[in-house]
C-alpha cells in the first residue's frame, strides 16, 4: 500500500497516524503549527504545515497528497466564538487538488450532528435534518465529497469525542439546571474511532457511510452523575421541567459490515 495522508494531525489524528504507521504505511501528517512539525517527525510521520481556507491553501498541499492513494480529513468545522469559518468553502478549495494527485479513496470525518434532535433512533439511512451551523456545513461538505466521482468517499459520522484526557464532565461538573436529562448519550471513545477507521482503511470498505457510537447509551443524567463521582467532581444537577429530548445513534452496520467489536464499552 502507497501513502496515508492525514489532513488534521490532532486529538484524533495524531495517534491515528502513529497506528497507521504501526501497520507499516507511511504517514503524510499535516498540522496548522510549526511548533509541532518536530513532534510529529519524531514518530515517524511525514510533516506539513498546511492551512486550508475558503479561497486558498497555505503550505506545499501538493506534496502533502504526493505518493498517496487515501485522504483522511480530520478538520472539524470551527464554527464556535466571533472568527467563524466556512468550512464548505475550505473543503471545496481543497478538491481540485485532490482531482489532481492519487487521491484514490477519501475518508471524511463527519458528526452525528448532521442528523437532528428528534425522540428517534438513528441509521444512516434517517434523514439528514441538521439544526447547528457545524452540522449544517458538515452534511454539505458530505454531499460534496460523495458526488465527486474522481475518488470515492467514505463517510464517517462520529458521536460525541471522549478519551483518557477528554470527557464533558470536566466541563458540565457542578452545573445547574442542565436540560434534557432523559436523553440518551452518543459517545464514542478515541480508542474506538481510531479501530473503525483502521478497519475501514483494512476492508477497503470505501463510498459507504457509517455512524460510530458505542452501543450503551444510558441517560445523561445518569451518565454524568456517576462520572463526575468515579473522577471525584462535583455532579451538575438536571431541569426535569421540560421533556427530554434527544437521539438515539446506532451503529448497528459499521459492526455488521466491518465485522468491528467495540473495545471501550464501559465510557
Amino acid at each position: 500500500m502507497k501513502n496515508i495522508s492525514i489532513l488534521g494531525c490532532g486529538w484524533l489524528g495524531f495517534p491515528l497516524a502513529k497506528a497507521v504507521l504501526e501497520k507499516g504505511i507511511r504517514v503524510n501528517g499535516s498540522t496548522t503549527s510549526p511548533d509541532k512539525i518536530a513532534i510529529l517527525e519524531k514518530f515517524g510521520i511525514h510533516p506539513f504545515v498546511i492551512t486550508l481556507e475558503a479561497d486558498r491553501i497555505s503550505g506545499a498541499i501538493e506534496d502533502f497528497l504526493q505518493g498517496s492513494t487515501i485522504l483522511i480529513i480530520d478538520i472539524p468545522p470551527k464554527l464556535r466564538g466571533i472568527n467563524k469559518e466556512n468550512f464548505v468553502g475550505k473543503i471545496e478549495t481543497l478538491i481540485p487538488f485532490i482531482e489532481k494527485s492519487n487521491i484514490e479513496n477519501v475518508l471524511f470525518i463527519s458528526s452525528t450532528s448532521v442528523y437532528g434532535e428528534d425522540n428517534d433512533q438513528v441509521t444512516e439511512e434517517t434523514v439528514l435534518n441538521p439544526d447547528s451551523e457545524g452540522g449544517k456545513q458538515l452534511a454539505i461538505v458530505e454531499g460534496v465529497l460523495k458526488g465527486n466521482s474522481h475518488f470515492k468517499t467514505t463517510v464517517l459520522r462520529f458521536g460525541g469525542l471522549i478519551g483518557e484526557d477528554r470527557n464533558p464532565i470536566q466541563f458540565l461538573a457542578g452545573r445547574e439546571s442542565l436540560e434534557n436529562p432523559d436523553a440518551p448519550i452518543n459517545l464514542i471513545h478515541q480508542t474506538d474511532c481510531i479501530g473503525i477507521i483502521l478497519r475501514i482503511i483494512e476492508n477497503n470498505s470505501w463510498g459507504e457511510t457509517y455512524n460510530a457510537a458505542a452501543p450503551a447509551h444510558p441517560s445523561r443524567e445518569a451518565y454524568y452523575t456517576q462520572k463526575a463521582v468515579e473522577l471525584n467532581l462535583v455532579p451538575p444537577r438536571f431541569n426535569h421541567d421540560k421533556p427530554s429530548v434527544g437521539k438515539t445513534i446506532l451503529g448497528d452496520k459499521l459492526v455488521e459490515k466491518l465485522n468491528y467489536t467495540f473495545t471501550i464499552t464501559n465510557l
